[in-house]
C-alpha cells in the first residue's frame, strides 16, 4: 500500500458512502483497473470511522436534540418530533441488522458476482430515477417531521436490500422515501441519519475482527485515510443536499447505468469476445 492508494480509496469511500451510486461497485471495479492488493482491515475500519464522523458532525445539532428528546421520552412518556425521529431511526435499523445476521455468509460468498452487481446498479438506479420523477411531479411532499411509523419501517426494510452489492444503501433508502411521498431533501436527510447506526455497527464488527487478528497496523495510512474520508464525506453531504434541491437524482441514475454497463462489458461481454 502506498500514499496514492490511500488517497484514492479514501476519496472513493468518502464520496460513495452517501451518494446513491454504490460503494461496493467502485471497490470491486478499482482492483480490476489497478491490480492493487487488498488494503487491509485496519484501513477499512479507518475509512468507516471517517465517514461516521462526517455525518455525526454535519448533523450534530439534530443528533444532539434527538438524543436529549429520546431519553426524555422515557420520563415524560411523550414523543416530540425529535424523539419520534430518534425512535424512527432505531426502528429503521432493525431490518438490516436482522437480515445481515441471517444472510451474512450467503451474501459474502454467493452474491459477490460482478454481473449481479452490475444488474443491481442498473435496476435499482432506474428505480431511483422513477421515484425521483414521481417526487418531482407530486403536488405535496412531506418533510422528515411528518414521517409516520410505517415510513420508518418501509424505509428500513428497503435498507436491508442494500446488503445486495450494487444496490447502494443511500440510494435504496432515498428511493423508498421518495416513493412514500417525502421531498428530495427529506429523503436524503433521513437516509443520512439512518446511516449512523449502520456504519457504527459495521465499524464495530470490523474492529472486533481486527482485534482478534492482532495484525500490525500502518498508523500513518490509517489516520490519513480516516481524515481524508471524513472531510470528503462531509463536503459530499453538504453539496449533495444543495444539489438535489435544484437538479434531483437523474445525474446519479445516468451514472449508475453507465457504470453498470461498463461492468457488464468488463466481466461478461469482454471475456466472451476474447474467447
Amino acid at each position: 500500500m502506498d500514499w496514492l492508494q490511500v488517497w484514492i480509496l479514501a476519496l472513493i469511500q468518502g464520496l460513495t458512502e452517501f451518494l446513491p451510486i454504490s460503494s461496493s461497485a467502485h471497490l470491486i471495479l478499482l482492483p480490476e483497473l489497478t491490480h492493487w492488493q487488498d488494503q487491509g482491515l485496519a484501513f477499512d475500519v479507518a475509512l468507516h470511522i471517517g465517514s461516521l464522523a462526517a455525518v455525526i458532525i454535519y448533523f450534530r445539532r439534530d443528533i444532539g436534540q434527538m438524543i436529549q428528546s429520546f431519553f426524555a421520552s422515557f420520563k415524560t412518556r411523550q414523543l416530540d418530533a425529535s424523539a419520534k425521529l430518534a425512535w424512527g431511526v432505531l426502528l429503521g435499523t432493525i431490518p438490516v441488522g436482522v437480515f445481515g445476521l441471517l444472510f451474512k455468509d450467503y451474501i459474502s460468498t454467493e452474491m459477490r458476482s460482478p454481473i449481479l452487481l452490475a444488474w443491481a446498479l442498473i435496476g435499482f438506479g432506474l428505480l431511483l430515477g422513477l421515484s425521483d420523477w414521481r417526487a418531482k411531479h407530486a403536488t405535496h411532499a412531506r418533510e422528515v417531521e411528518r414521517m409516520t411509523w410505517w415510513d420508518y419501517l418501509w424505509i428500513g426494510l428497503a435498507q436491508a436490500l442494500a446488503l445486495i452489492p450494487g444496490t447502494s444503501r443511500s440510494g435504496i433508502t432515498m428511493t423508498a422515501a421518495l416513493f412514500l411521498g417525502l421531498s428530495r431533501e427529506a429523503a436524503a436527510r433521513f437516509s443520512f441519519l439512518l446511516s449512523i447506526p449502520v456504519i457504527a455497527l459495521a465499524g464495530l464488527l470490523e474492529t472486533k475482527t481486527l482485534i482478534s487478528q492482532g495484525a500490525d497496523t500502518p498508523w500513518a495510512f490509517v489516520i490519513a485515510g480516516a481524515i481524508i474520508s471524513g472531510v470528503c464525506a462531509y463536503l459530499c453531504i453538504h453539496y449533495f443536499l444543495a444539489f438535489i434541491k435544484r437538479i434531483g437524482m437523474q445525474p446519479f441514475v445516468i451514472y449508475r447505468v453507465i457504470l453498470g454497463v461498463f461492468l457488464l462489458w468488463i466481466f461478461w461481454l469482454k471475456p466472451s469476445v476474447g474467447a
